[in-house]
């Protein structure tokens, strides 16, 4: 049966990795008689515009190749339609890709997936803005030291995955300050100065600092990251222990589920996906079994 698939590349991803494997997906899925419809652009903004349209024109899948920044604008276009997103992980640092399972760094492999059809659903993160817009994330919100370390490390082309993020850190460690916070979740105020703060719908982000190593992607809930307030010699101690999940016995880590959380400090502008997404005051809440996701067989 043809199968009408949009295909959505960042040629940058992965030091043209993106471009390699976005070439070699559409080579394979157009040998095998399926319709490709080429939703790449120039920008993000236009690649948005024209997934918006290929989207309600009638796509089985869109195809989105790149990493998390890719798996972002897919889930924003796919959430609450009938479109399936497939993933084909080719960044630096696949996150979303790797939570559930996927193949990364093989495009045969994700080709040999597309085409056997199989889904799941899965939650994702919504919030709406003053114009009752909605914003989609599938992965992790970071709205603390963790979103500052973003916006410095998203404004460097050098070096890829974990190390940029990691150069970013120690930039940013000297001068850091703990940060005042007020977060509700489902109704429940916790007043708290902390170094880091995440909303987390999947485990991990910044190419596998594992925030929240027991969140579920289809658990109808959110898992809300907590670091109090520590010195920063503490904190750089701590740090190493988020990369195998360790870290949430430490006694200034704390996790707290729930569906609908706001957060709100001065000065802050929140990343998801590694994506810029929104200033705080934000409020955001699962959107159960929003997204389909192409996944392997079994």
């Amino acid at each position: 049966m043809t199968t009408r698939i949009g295909l959505l590349v960042n040629p940058t991803a992965g030091k043209g990795r993106g471009a390699r494997a976005g070439a070699q997906i559409a080579a394979r899925l157009a040998q095998t008689g399926h319709e490709i419809v080429q939703v790449t652009d120039e920008t993000a903004q236009a690649a948005h515009d024209r997934g918006v349209a290929a989207v309600a024109s009638g796509l089985d899948v869109l195809v989105v190749v790149g990493g998390d920044g890719m798996v972002h604008l897919g889930a924003d276009l796919c959430a609450g339609s009938e479109t399936a997103l497939a993933i084909v992980g080719a960044g630096s640092g696949n996150d979303v890709a790797r939570c559930l399972g996927l193949p990364v760094h093989d495009p045969e492999a994700s080709a040999t997936m597309i085409e056997a059809g199989h889904w799941r659903s899965v939650d994702l993160g919504r919030h709406l803005d003053a114009d009752g817009d909605a914003h989609w994330f599938a992965g992790v919100l970071c709205a603390g030291f963790d979103a500052i370390v973003n916006e410095r490390a998203n404004g460097w082309v050098w070096p890829q995955g974990r190390m940029r993020y990691n150069l970013a850190i120690a930039r940013e460690l000297p001068v850091f300050r703990p940060i005042p916070y007020t977060v509700h979740i489902d109704g429940t105020r916790i007043d708290t100065e902390a170094m880091l703060v995440a909303v987390a719908n999947g485990t991990s982000y910044g190419g596998g600092m594992r925030v929240c190593p027991d969140a579920r992607l289809d658990d109808g809930l959110l898992d809300v990251f907590i670091v109090r307030k520590m010195s920063v010699p503490t904190l750089v101690r701590l740090f190493p222990r988020v990369y195998r999940g360790t870290h949430v016995d430490h006694p200034a880590v704390q996790i707290i589920q729930g569906r609908h959380v706001t957060l709100e400090a001065d000065g802050i502008t929140s990343y998801a996906d590694g994506e810029r997404f929104a200033p705080l005051p934000l409020s955001v809440e699962v959107a159960p079994g929003a997204l389909r996701v192409v996944v392997p067989p079994g």
